[in-house]
């Protein structure tokens, strides 16, 4: 991406009272920040939630020089700016319900990252819980699944750690911007994982590990996730308000029983009494999760069969089980129509794109 293009879309980030949804929902209207900037004053109170005041927060923001630094470190650092409408995005993050309009990535994605579940937990965990997760971790790896998880102290840091010691992924979820390593003992851990996963951040960077992030924080570790494995967790813990979100969001949740004289298990017991499914092995995760899994091995075996062109990767990396119409494909993947229409007809070729009635499109789910 361009350097104005990222300037663009920190400003619109910068505009008080334009959060996720907002942004989103002005993103959807008129494609893209500068031309939400370059739109009219009436134009943007016609859009949905914006209204007056936002209206015109946009067209008297003045953080321009801040927009700037941000963009220039961006790109001096070497971070890769991932927009919700670039190929690269995850898969899985897209589809919550409030997903960031960007990311900020250390390291690399991989199409193998879909097949991903979250591990967390206590940041002081027992020698249970410790034992636990180099167990899940190691036998989740094995099953080619990557390891998503919040980078704090404890669980999190254990199940990045055996992660990589499996020679698997993992991906670590900061609470504060990529350039500040929080906690600052996990600095090692951190460049570890940018060589053999990703770090991601929602923050500008400079942004400090603030409690007011970690349930942001949080969404994106559900999100990117099949589904969340739990261990070792009190009832006041984060991984409690994970849960809810991972249930928010249509993922499975997943808690390991612990000794009901415990603090540190009070919170997965309760889980397991209000009805997250309780898991002693990955045996179990992998047996509750077995149809989703085995959908999206079939579609790396399919990607892996018909290798795809930039265009065709751009295209196919933007459609889902949802329709969609052609002339959104053409705009989010920045190709002319009849370009577009190529594109999904090779795609439709392969196997790995149907064309439904009125010019619609859907990602083919099995073979």
């Amino acid at each position: 991406m361009e350097f104005s293009e990222i300037k663009e879309w920190v400003g619109l980030s910068l505009v008080p009272e334009v959060g996720p949804k907002r942004f989103i929902s002005l993103l959807n209207h008129f494609d893209s920040p500068e031309k939400v900037f370059s739109a009219s004053l009436k134009e943007l109170e016609q859009i949905p939630d914006i209204g007056r005041v936002v209206a015109k927060s946009i067209k008297d923001f003045n953080l321009w020089d801040e927009a700037e630094k941000q963009s220039t470190r961006i790109v001096e650092e070497g971070i890769n700016f991932i927009t919700l409408n670039s190929g690269e995005y995850p898969v899985n993050l897209k589809n919550i319900y409030d997903p960031p309009p960007y990311l900020f990535l250390k390291g690399e994605l991989k199409k193998e990252d879909n097949r991903a579940l979250a591990i967390i937990g206590t940041r002081t965990p027992s020698a249970y819980g410790k034992l636990i997760t180099e167990k899940i971790t190691k036998e989740l790896v094995e099953e080619g699944i990557t390891i998503i998880s919040g980078f704090a102290r404890g669980i999190d840091s254990i199940s990045h750690h055996y992660a990589l010691e499996s020679k698997g992924r993992t991906i670590g979820v900061l609470g504060s911007g990529l350039d500040v390593i929080y906690p600052p003992e996990n600095k090692s851990l951190a460049e570890r994982i940018v060589k053999n996963g990703a770090l991601l951040s929602e923050f500008l960077l400079g942004t400090k590990p603030e409690g007011t992030n970690f349930p942001k924080r949080n969404r994106l570790i559900s999100g990117l996730s099949f589904g969340v494995v739990i261990i070792e967790a009190g009832m006041k813990s984060g991984a409690l308000l994970t849960a809810k979100l991972a249930l928010d969001q249509g993922r499975e949740v997943f808690a390991i029983p612990g000794n009901i004289s415990s603090l540190r298990s009070e919170g997965t017991n309760w889980l397991i009494k209000e009805g997250a499914k309780l898991v002693t092995r990955s045996v179990d995760i992998l047996e509750e999760l077995k149809s989703v899994l085995s959908q999206d091995k079939k579609e790396l075996r399919k990607e892996e069969e018909y290798p795809l062109s930039d265009k065709e990767q751009k295209v196919y990396q933007l459609l889902s089980a949802e329709p969609a119409h052609i002339d959104l494909i053409a705009e989010e993947s920045e190709l002319a129509t009849p370009t577009a229409l190529s594109v999904l007809l090779n795609l439709e070729l392969k196997g790995l794109v149907r064309q439904l009635s009125g010019k619609n499109f859907i990602r083919v789910q099995g073979r």
